[in-house]
């Protein structure tokens, strides 16, 4: 791999994780798929859900709007490793939200990813998400807008 294709396969990987984090927060779970190898799978086991494939992460989807009330994502750089074909990182999160029967908060959390390189580009084979920090106290605000 020469220098230019090293840079270019990270680029690729940075927008991968930010296409997600808007993905989410537009509740998009459609777009989210596409994120994903077609067997890939998202694993939060805080909430605790495990999916395994595209339809999974659709169907899982189409639950949130009557779950989930907000949901703001902030998504931090975080490392990249390089394999052939393969790579492996951590994104950091910070996120606020509620669900409609009241709990939320605020928590800081990281994704464990890997990363497959398939015709379409980087890809997700796996997120596993991981809570570092959490603070339950419930939120003041308001919501002015909802996707």
């Amino acid at each position: 791999m020469n220098d230019f294709q090293a840079i270019a396969d990270r680029v690729e990987i940075e927008a991968l994780r930010g296409e997600f984090s808007d993905a989410v927060m537009m509740r998009d779970y459609d777009r989210v798929a596409t994120l994903f190898t077609p067997d890939g799978t998202w694993r939060m086991p805080n909430i605790p859900v495990e999916l395994e494939g595209r339809e999974a992460i659709r169907a899982w989807g189409r639950r949130v709007p009557d779950v989930v009330d907000f949901l703001i994502q902030n998504t931090h750089p975080g490392v990249i490793h390089f394999d052939v074909g393969a790579a492996t990182g951590r994104t950091y999160i910070s996120e606020i939200g509620r669900a409609f029967d009241g709990r939320g908060g605020t928590n800081y959390a990281l994704y464990h990813d890997r990363y497959a390189h398939t015709r379409e580009g980087w890809k997700f084979a796996e997120r596993v998400y991981e809570v570092r920090y959490e603070d339950p106290t419930p939120l003041p605000g308001t919501p002015l807008n909802r996707p």
